[in-house]
């Protein structure tokens, strides 16, 4: 919490520096947004099955314009902890400072990351369900940290993060950093290449992340594809984890959407990790009726590497409200 505390302190000075020091004619000014997640499925495994509502996030936040440089965003995370007797659980996912200026940008803060943000960008239906990354733990979404990109022109843009790398809902239990480096490559306006690189060095063992992403956007169609690996998962020595993804979206109007989205984990040289390993296969079309909402009615399977267990299908209904 001390850590956060100075970032905020620091955003409200450099941003009232930077107020003090703009264009006259630049009026600062915020607003609020607000996004839910919800949906009902009915899931089946060998001849049973299960139905239920859920909510499974809720984002609640206020993006503030200091200057035409600096701004500060503040986004409060109602979710699922997934551990214990909470059904819902507040955390703060992002208090943060952005600095941008011709093709320079700084975040500094509880930050967003930039390890899976393109793939879940290309996917487009994190509503529904995550980018591979983050459905299986590869790294979290947002850290206390510092984020510095520079688009050198419209083919060619450098990342690098420093992080806690104990996620948003931690706080960090040593002084371990996670440094992270990515290079995006836009040979055409359409086509996005995207490499990334990511290590923590801690006494237990090295974790390392790799990551290599296609992403293909025309006028009414996506493609995308996404292969990881990740050494030594969690700091456990010799647990490797392997995996792609592939996705594609049809537009047929303003209105409608289809897509579809294969993904296999793996757990590589053994089975340490079977109890995940497998491959989810969705299927569905998006109906956004007015601005602000989408509905989706969509597949999704689940065909689990051990052969011990069945495979599980569901059939859900996805909401996303946008506010």
């Amino acid at each position: 919490m001390k850590k956060l505390s100075i970032t905020l302190v620091l955003a409200f000075i450099l941003g009232n520096l930077s107020f003090a020091q703009s264009d006259e004619e630049f009026n600062p000014g915020g607003k609020t947004s607000v996004k839910i997640f919800s949906n009902f499925n009915t899931t089946f495994s060998d001849r049973e099955s299960q139905s239920v509502f859920e909510i499974k996030r809720a984002y609640f936040g206020y993006n503030y314009n200091f200057s035409k440089n600096f701004s500060g965003k503040i986004t409060l995370d109602v979710g699922n902890p997934g551990v214990g007797g909470l059904q819902m659980t507040a955390y703060l996912k992002n208090a943060m400072m952005t600095y941008k200026n011709n093709g320079l940008t700084i975040n500094f803060g509880l930050i967003g990351l930039l390890q899976f943000k393109a793939q879940e960008k290309n996917w487009g239906y994190r509503y529904i369900y995550k980018s591979f990354q983050d459905e299986h733990k590869f790294g979290s979404s947002a850290d206390l940290g510092v984020n510095i990109a520079y688009k050198v022109d419209k083919h060619l843009s450098f990342d690098l993060t420093i992080a806690n790398g104990e996620g948003y809902k931690k706080i960090a239990s040593d002084s371990s950093l996670r440094y992270g480096f990515g290079v995006s490559i836009n040979p055409v306006k359409e086509l996005t290449l995207r490499g990334y690189y990511d290590f923590i060095k801690k006494d237990e063992a090295n974790q390392q992340s790799w990551s290599f992403f296609a992403g293909y956007k025309a006028k009414d169609f996506t493609l995308g594809a996404e292969y990881n690996r990740q050494l030594n998962h969690k700091h456990h020595d010799g647990e490797n984890l392997s995996g792609f993804s592939a996705y594609a979206t049809y537009k047929v109007n303003s209105r409608f959407k289809v897509f579809g989205r294969y993904d296999d984990l793996s757990s590589v040289e053994d089975d340490w990790n079977i109890e995940k390993d497998g491959s989810t296969i969705i299927a569905g079309f998006e109906y956004a009726p007015v601005k602000g909402i989408k509905i989706s009615p969509n597949y999704q399977g689940w065909n689990p590497k051990d052969n011990s267990k069945k495979y599980m299908t569901g059939i859900f209904m996805n909401l996303e409200i946008k506010i």
